[in-house]
């Protein structure tokens, strides 16, 4: 009977034994290039990647102080993101994180410890470098101060503005030149109208003195014609009386 308790029990624990190497062998490898961006004082992004091939449903953050015990962990599933915003740190810290992904069959071993340090609240420039060394060496993050590229790129950027501003208020004094000389060619316009009608006038002026002339003419001429026939029956009548 004994030898039957002892041999259940080692099939029990040889199935036990195969079911763990078969799921630490179907977890996730541990997220690679893990990194800090946009750091602040109160709050940083956690940016990493995961090598292809494997069915990742999720993630788990461990965020610790470096000079404290307390570690604060967290854990999101059913997404595909790989970054994650860490919210209510203190000013001027240094802090250690480490992301493990969530598979099917569980997490992931950690990734590298990643130090780094949050700014002042009065810096005005945030960091985006992150560190990514061994545990023994501490490497923190510094505020990063404007690069001669950068102040570069912010010259020629206010140059190009300045630029279209200009060009802009010389687009609207073309325009307003523009109206300008089409009033003008309006009221030329108006003015040739005015001088045609002012022709018409003096036209229907001289024809109406011709008009006037000619009737004038005929008039006389008529006058002349009673005149003579007057002329003729007075002779007549002189004939007559003699």
């Amino acid at each position: 009977m004994s030898c039957l308790l002892v041999l259940v029990n080692c099939v029990v624990l040889l199935l036990f034994a195969s079911d763990m190497f078969l799921v630490s062998g179907n977890r996730p490898p541990a997220p690679v290039n893990v990194s800090v961006m946009h750091l602040r004082a109160d709050s940083a992004t956690i940016s990493w990647e995961v090598p292809e091939g494997d069915v990742i449903i999720g993630f788990s953050i461990s965020q610790q102080r470096q000079q404290g015990h307390t570690q604060r962990f967290i854990r999101e599933v059913n997404t595909t993101s790989r970054t994650c915003v860490l919210w209510d740190l203190d000013e001027e810290t240094d802090y250690i994180i480490q992301v493990q992904s969530i598979g099917l069959y569980g997490e992931s071993q950690a990734s590298k410890r990643v130090h780094f340090r949050t700014l002042k609240k009065s810096d005005r420039f945030l960091s985006n470098s992150s560190n990514q060394d061994d545990p023994a060496v501490e490497g923190v993050d510094k505020s990063r101060q404007l690069q001669t590229g950068e102040v570069i790129i912010i010259v020629v950027v206010l140059l190009m503005w300045a630029g279209k501003e200009k060009d802009g208020a010389g687009k609207e004094k073309d325009g307003a030149g523009k109206e300008k000389d089409g009033a003008g060619k309006e009221k030329d316009g108006a003015g040739k109208e005015k001088d045609r009608a002012g022709k018409e006038k003096d036209g229907a002026g001289k024809e109406m003195t011709a008009q006037v002339r000619k009737r004038t003419g005929q008039v006389r001429k008529r006058t002349g014609q009673v005149r003579k026939r007057t002329g003729q029956v007075r002779k007549r009548t002189g004939q007559v009386r003699k």
